[in-house]
């Protein structure tokens, strides 16, 4: 399992890109659609709702479990992944591309968030 190198992880096991004039994207890992098992249905924030860094935004729905979604940001959301909405496999079929979930116009950064390297060690503990 590879995780992208120029994006940076939660804990909570969510991916930021950097910001593009002050706008980041959102989404899950890897590691994480492949513990949900298929997604069949995915609640994202809406357009214009303020997120908090840590604090559940949202909900994936998989065949085995409903699971939280965090805001590994603080910020307004300019966008929400209708396709992610229209069709939810997408987290596990493209979770580092078309299965991105929303975008963000960042308030503040947590540093708590990982390189791609200290994510794979905190997922490897994990196994």
């Amino acid at each position: 399992m590879s995780n992208p190198q120029q994006l940076r992880y939660s804990k909570e096991h969510e991916w930021l890109s950097d910001a593009v004039d002050g706008v980041a994207t959102v989404g899950i890992t890897e590691f994480a659609a492949n513990a949900l098992g298929d997604v069949v249905y995915a609640q994202l924030p809406a357009v214009g709702d303020i997120v908090t860094a840590g604090e559940t935004c949202g909900e994936l729905e998989s065949t085995k479990s409903v699971s939280d979604l965090y805001s590994p940001v603080s910020g307004e959301v300019v966008d929400a992944n209708q396709d992610v909405v229209d069709d939810p496999a997408l987290v596990n079929t493209a979770p580092f591309e078309g299965g991105w979930l929303f975008k963000v116009r960042l308030t503040g950064e947590p540093d708590d968030l990982l390189s791609a390297e200290q994510y794979a060690e905190l997922t490897h503990s994990d196994n």
